[in-house]
Order: structure tokens, then C-alpha cells, then sequence
């Protein structure tokens, strides 16, 4: 018979990383829906916060991705 604690403490990892998982899809998904409505309002032929936005939101969710990794 397994130990409830191990399972419990398995169980606790996993939606621990399914949540950061979550979380690096909402930062990336909110920087490249920002960048193409500034795109799209501004009326820019070329993707200029399309592309920054999605780099700056990419480099917030690894550094938001690794401080949790270290808790």
C-alpha cells in the first residue's frame, strides 16, 4: 500500500506545475492579444508590438516561471 503523504505531496506537484504551465500560457496569450490590438489600432503595417510584446511577455514567464520553481 502506497503512503498517503507521498501521493498527497505527488498530487501538490502536479497542479503546482500545471498551474505555472497555465500561468506562462495567460502572460504569453495577454502579450500577443496586447500587441496585435495596438497593432490593429494604431493601424501598423508591420507587427512592431506584436513581436515586442510577445518577447517581453515570453521573458516575464520564464522569470515568473523560475522564481516559482525555486519556492
Amino acid at each position: 500500500m502506497k503512503d498517503p503523504d507521498k501521493k498527497k505531496k505527488q498530487l501538490n506537484n502536479y497542479a503546482k506545475y500545471t498551474g505555472i504551465g497555465i500561468q506562462m500560457l495567460v502572460i504569453m496569450g495577454a502579450g500577443v492579444f496586447g500587441g496585435y490590438y495596438l497593432d490593429t489600432w494604431l493601424g501598423n503595417r508591420f507587427p512592431v508590438f506584436l513581436i515586442i510584446l510577445s518577447l517581453l511577455a515570453v521573458g516575464v514567464a520564464i522569470y515568473h516561471s523560475i522564481k516559482d520553481f525555486i519556492k
